[in-house]
This record gives C-alpha cells, sequence and structure tokens, in this order.
C-alpha cells in the first residue's frame, strides 16, 4: 500500500470526526510502557443525524524499558478504517482498512461488526490483506462498563488481535489486552495486562502486566 494515500485520507477522516470523545489510554507495565488512543464514529449527514458510515481509528506507541540503540527498539502502530453500515445488515459492514506499522504498510478488506449501548459494546472484524499470500486479521473488542452508584461504573475491556498467515512459513500470531478497574465521569483507571504469543510450533510469548489510566478528552 501505498503510504502517500493514507497521509492524505487520514486527516481528511479526522477533520470529519474531530468533534467525538478522544479516548487516550497511557499504561504503565512491569516491562513496558504504552500509550494508546483508539475511537470510532459515525459521520453525520447534512441532518445532523448518523450516516451508513463509520470511521474507526487507533494510534499506539509502546516503549520498552531495555530499549538499547540497536534492541527492543519503540513499536508504532496507525490503524484507519472506514464502513458501510446499513440498518439492514443489523450490525456488519463491509470494512476497509489502512495500517501503517514498523514492518511496513498495509491495506486490508474484509467485514467489520459493531454494537454499542450504554453499558456494552462489541466491535471487531475479519479482514485479509490485498497482496499475495495474506495473513487473515481478527480483531475483537469487548468493553462492559454497568453502574456501581450513583456516580461509579466498572470499567472492564477485553482486546484480542490475532493474526493467521496463509503463508507456511509465516509465524501465527495472538495478542491479548485486559483492562479492570473504575470508571467516574470522563477518567478510567485500575490493572490491566497485555500478552502476546508468536510462534508456529513453538512459541514466544510475553507479558506486561501494570496500571492504566484513561481519559476521554
Amino acid at each position: 500500500m501505498n503510504p502517500k494515500f493514507l497521509y492524505i485520507i487520514v486527516p481528511l477522516l479526522w477533520a470529519s470526526v474531530v468533534q467525538a470523545q478522544i479516548p487516550v489510554e497511557v499504561f504503565g507495565g512491569d516491562k513496558k510502557a504504552s500509550f494508546d488512543v483508539m475511537f470510532f464514529k459515525f459521520f453525520k449527514n447534512k441532518e445532523g443525524q448518523n450516516s451508513h458510515f463509520l470511521f474507526f481509528t487507533r494510534e499506539r506507541a509502546v516503549v520498552d524499558y531495555k530499549q538499547t540503540a540497536t534492541s527492543n527498539l519503540p513499536q508504532f502502530g496507525f490503524t484507519e478504517a472506514l464502513s458501510y453500515n446499513h440498518p439492514a445488515f443489523k450490525g456488519f459492514a463491509p470494512v476497509l482498512v489502512g495500517q501503517v506499522l514498523n514492518r511496513g504498510t498495509f491495506a486490508k478488506t474484509g467485514i467489520q461488526y459493531a454494537h454499542v449501548s450504554k453499558t456494552l459494546t462489541v466491535f471487531g472484524w475479519s479482514v485479509v490483506a490485498l497482496e499475495s499470500k495474506p495473513d487473515l486479521d481478527l480483531f475483537l473488542l469487548l468493553r462492559y462498563t454497568p453502574t456501581l452508584g450513583k456516580k461509579w461504573f466498572l470499567f472492564s475491556q477485553i482486546e484480542l488481535i490475532n493474526a493467521f498467515p496463509t503463508n507456511k512459513t509465516t509465524h501465527f500470531s495472538f495478542t491479548q489486552r485486559l483492562r479492570l478497574g473504575l470508571k467516574k465521569a470522563d477518567w478510567q483507571f485500575g490493572l490491566g495486562g497485555d500478552f502476546s504469543a508468536v510462534g508456529r510450533k513453538n512459541y514466544a510469548s510475553t507479558q506486561n502486566t501494570g496500571l492504566f489510566i484513561r481519559h476521554e478528552f
């Protein structure tokens, strides 16, 4: 994928959703620290109502405490997606995804599902890269925020990111990110854990546990 395309389209998409609440998370783990911005929002039509087009964006950076000039370098990821959500699809929608990662830029397409209620969010997709011998990516976000009192809520979130390669020499990749804490107004905080495993017959696993704080601007 030509990165110049993302440099043009991303600012235009951001301009259309700039009024959205933007959640920013800082996570301090025992091995790494991360900065994460992720949200999705419908474009508005001429009447000011939600259109059928849903924009998703995520910017994430991870720093390893053992970083040197040649190893454990910072990891960056930028993901933008646009989907067409007709009511007849019952939450499912065709989606186009663009990603800029440390290892390159990628264009992907597939099927997305989105359900948002007062206390429950279910969002995910199954997409495939537009290239020969692509990976099949499965992404799922589950967030549950039931009421604990007049001003306090439980904040619980599970995120799964899995990559299944079609190339027999490429490794499988499985990532889980867990958050459990409290929510008050625009603030959320609590315990978190990031876990990953990469391999095929033998897997190398990592884990990073710590505290997170999240604010919706």
